[in-house]
């Protein structure tokens, strides 16, 4: 499964509360903000200008651009470093502030059921556009499952 594919699956409704979430600030700090503006083909990026991209990105989202996909996953990530501390602690995998080591094996912390483990602790706490995108990007990242988690109604 690809980035590209959970940002298609969560939906637009979805991608448009992932991008309001997106911090500006934090773009800047982590010296993503350029990049992304020039990504999402963007001669101004703001919080206007990222929710009116909105239905671009997702028909380019949908023509499997990765590479839109990974910076716009990394934006998204890095405006809710809470939201991934406390999803590593739960879990018990090892980090630094949020960052885990890419060559680390991650089947000891992700056990049967896990998705489901995350979603139940963390509903309500967290948008579920933003918990549901955070469960899946571990998918992607750790698990290599080959679709996306939603939960059972």
């Amino acid at each position: 499964m690809r980035l590209s594919d959970v940002f298609v699956e969560l939906g637009d409704s979805a991608l448009d509360t992932l991008l309001k979430s997106v911090s500006i600030g934090k773009l800047k700090t982590f010296l993503l903000y350029e990049r992304l503006k020039t990504r999402l083909h963007l001669s101004k990026l703001n919080a206007e200008t990222l929710r009116k991209a909105g239905p671009g990105l997702m028909s380019r989202l949908r023509a499997n651009d990765e590479e839109l996909a990974t910076d716009l996953s990394q934006a998204i990530l890095i405006s809710h470093f809470d939201l991934i501390v406390a999803v590593l602690n739960f879990l018990g995998i090892p980090h630094d502030d949020g960052f885990f080591r890419k060559d680390m094996d991650p089947a000891p912390f992700l056990t049967e059921g896990w998705q489901t483990r995350v979603y139940d602790e963390f509903k309500g706490k967290y948008p579920d556009a933003l918990l549901l995108f955070y469960i899946n990007h571990l998918v992607v990242e750790l698990s290599k499952e080959d679709r996306v988690y939603r939960p059972a109604a």
